[in-house]
Formats: structure tokens, sequence, C-alpha cells
């Protein structure tokens, strides 16, 4: 697990995450907002594309990204094969949802 970690990919792709999660094969870019989730969305669809381009595994054709304020969790997902992103319907919630969003979570990195 990385917090606050650095990515540069050109002078217009560029920033930190808040917290870059990864094993062997796949990855998890979560981004803390206090209060935006809508721009913390579109914060974290210019991460996933730095992240596809600066990141090289065949193995891994999608990455999967969250915004959270730590009571609501919003998810969206990089399709690295067809360039194509995708934005979760629906927001989980703590504690009511904490089920279904850890395991998305364990999901993301198996």
């Amino acid at each position: 697990m990385r917090i606050e970690y650095q990515i540069k990919v050109s002078e217009q792709l560029q920033g930190y995450f808040d917290y870059l999660i990864k094993n062997r094969h796949n990855l998890l870019v979560i981004e803390a907002k206090k209060e935006d989730l809508d721009y913390g969305m579109t914060q974290l669809f210019a991460e996933l594309i730095a992240l596809d381009q600066w990141q090289e595994n065949p193995q891994q054709t999608h990455i999967i990204g969250s915004v959270t304020t730590g009571k609501i969790w919003e998810f969206a997902q990089l399709d690295r094969i067809n360039k194509h992103l995708i934005q979760g319907l629906d927001s989980y919630r703590v504690p009511d949802d904490l089920d279904p969003l850890m395991r998305i979570l364990v999901q993301a990195l198996i």
C-alpha cells in the first residue's frame, strides 16, 4: 500500500494517488475526498488513465478505482484493452453496506 504516491506520465498527466494498493497482478486506486464525489470521480478517471500509461502489466486487463468520503464509496473501472472507462451506478455506505463494499475491495485485488 502506498499513500500519497506520486506519478508523472507527462506535464499534463501527473499528480498523487491518495492510496495505491497493489499485489503482483492487480492495482486498486482510492481517491479520498471530503465531500465532492463528482469532482473526485473526474480526478479518479484521470488517475486511472495515467496509471494505464505508467504501469505496464499485460495480465491486468482492468484497473479498478474508488472515490470515497470514508462513509460513502463509489467505484469505476478502466478497461485497458478497449480504453473504456465505466462508472459504477451504486454508492456504498459505511456501515450499512460494509459487506458488499468489502467484497468489492477484496475482489479487486484477487
